[in-house]
């Protein structure tokens, strides 16, 4: 019988990957409270699922500033470097792969998790229609301040020195987060975004600070080495935009000059719905980028192997089965039966749900 090609090995840009299954970034809230850093039970979460393809950690702030929910962990400083750097080497003596996402969450965020309780920044002092986790519960996120123009080349700098903090943590390769509704997302849409500046109105400006971050994080890092992710046609977190084709072709194309090794896509609604609007297509986005194409939003195993198959992809990431299934790709692979994940304990807590779910046993293997 012939292996499908999901279980075949291929070339994330400048990485080498076994297999075309990818662990998607997962927010799980179990950092230190207090410094922000991933320890050891990180060590041994990733560690276990380092038979994926490719492992995109959890998203992880790149700043301070950055910071919109509770327990998440950071890039920044030398406590959290040095908590990576024990995940990255746990996973490559595993035999895996793993990058990691930089995030600002922009305006989804709290003044309580912002440094002296400030208000989060954005492109637009709008609030958005949303809610974050500050640490006891859920809560509307804060009204941010729009970012004047002359402070942006700061948040790119931070996006420059989160990259070299990969470096130095030992990852493979960075993932620009730029989509579900936070700060890069926040200023391609012009929902969000209604800056007069030259980092807003026609999709040209708006690409601005998209084209920088590439700018920064490529000269720290091959390009072959860093991805992008983007979600076009998901509102999560209240962002919109009017012409959803034009503006991510464009950012698209953005990508694509700097030679991105991949590109990842939320295919619908985030978490939810694969349907999308009329006039939307992710094959003329994909098109129009040479790299990798990654989808994403589920898929189940017979989904993920056909559209492999028939090059509606090049790789496949899966969040939510990798929760509970930390072989995942054997799970695939032999058609075997996935574990049920426990939703109490997806995000917060320690290894309980985290940790403990069970590898296939043999008989369940044969």
């Amino acid at each position: 019988m012939t292996t499908p090609k999901l279980f075949t090995p291929t070339e994330v840009g400048d990485i080498q990957v076994p297999n075309r299954v990818v662990m998607a970034p997962l927010t799980r809230n179990r950092a230190r409270s207090e410094t922000n850093e991933p320890f050891d039970l990180h060590a041994a979460y990733y560690s276990q699922r380092a038979s994926a393809g490719l492992i995109i950690t959890e998203a992880t702030q790149i700043s301070p500033e950055g910071k919109g929910y509770a327990w998440t962990p950071g890039i920044h400083a030398q406590r959290q470097i040095d908590g990576w750097r024990q995940v990255t080497d746990a996973v490559h003596t595993a035999g895996g792969r793993i990058v990691l996402q930089l995030w600002h969450v922009g305006r989804i965020s709290h003044t309580s998790l912002q440094p002296d309780g400030a208000a989060p920044v954005g492109p637009t002092a709008v609030a958005a229609s949303a809610y974050t986790f500050d640490g006891n519960g859920f809560v509307e996120t804060s009204t941010p301040r729009a970012l004047a123009t002359d402070e942006i080349a700061r948040v790119v700098e931070d996006y420059r020195s989160a990259a070299r903090n990969a470096w130095d943590a030992g990852f493979d390769g960075v993932e620009v987060h730029a989509a579900n509704g936070y700060l890069l997302d926040q200023f391609l849409r012009d929902h969000p975004n209604q800056r007069t500046d030259r980092y807003g109105g026609p999709i040209e400006n708006r690409v601005r600070i998209l084209r920088e971050v590439f700018e920064a994080v490529t000269d720290v890092w091959p390009a072959g080495r860093v991805g992008v992710r983007f979600s076009p046609f998901s509102n999560f977190n209240d962002v919109a935009d009017s012409t959803p084709m034009e503006t991510f072709g464009t950012a698209v194309d953005v990508a694509n000059g700097f030679g991105l090794g991949y590109l990842h896509l939320v295919e619908g609604e985030t978490g939810g719905s694969r349907d999308l609007p009329e006039g939307a297509s992710y094959a003329a986005l994909r098109q129009r980028f040479d790299g990798a194409y990654m989808a994403n939003n589920g898929y189940d195993r017979q989904m993920a192997i056909d559209a492999v198959e028939r090059g509606a992809a090049d790789l496949i990431a899966f969040g939510r089965p990798y929760i509970a299934n930390p072989d995942l790709v054997e799970r695939l692979r032999l058609n075997a039966p996935l574990n049920t994940p426990d939703r109490d304990t997806f995000y917060g807590g320690g290894a309980e749900g985290y940790t403990d779910y069970p590898f296939l046993t043999a008989d369940q293997a044969a």
